[in-house]
């Protein structure tokens, strides 16, 4: 799994890239971790390069979500492909995270500046 990061209108985004899957999951929970600690006021997970993601990547995704809270970050998720995106349908996660079908959408709707 890579993650590259960049900020856009306010919103920062964090591409990944590869599998979130139980070896990479803690990873990516060390980065939205520190993303919480920062309180940073809106981020985006540009999830297009993404082929596969289970339950220990959905867990990471719901407690950035529930940190974010804490503060009222706002929080997206764009670009899904057919298999992460059955994977966050499976569970009913689209009825709690803001989805969207790609960045410049989502980065119009989570702007912040």
């Amino acid at each position: 799994m890579e993650i590259s990061e960049k900020t856009e209108k306010g919103v920062l985004v964090l591409a990944v890239k590869g599998e979130i899957d139980l070896h990479v999951s803690p990873s990516l929970r060390t980065v939205l971790k520190s993303k919480v600690q920062a309180k940073t006021p809106s981020l985006l997970l540009n999830l297009g390069e993404v082929s596969y993601i289970d339950s220990s990547g959905l867990a990471t995704l719901i407690e950035y979500y529930q940190g974010a809270r804490t503060f009222q970050g706002k929080f997206g998720l764009c670009s899904l492909n057919l298999s992460v995106r059955s994977s966050i349908e499976l569970v009913r996660l689209t009825e709690v995270f803001s989805i969207f079908p790609n960045e410049s959408e989502a980065l119009k709707a989570l702007a912040t500046t």
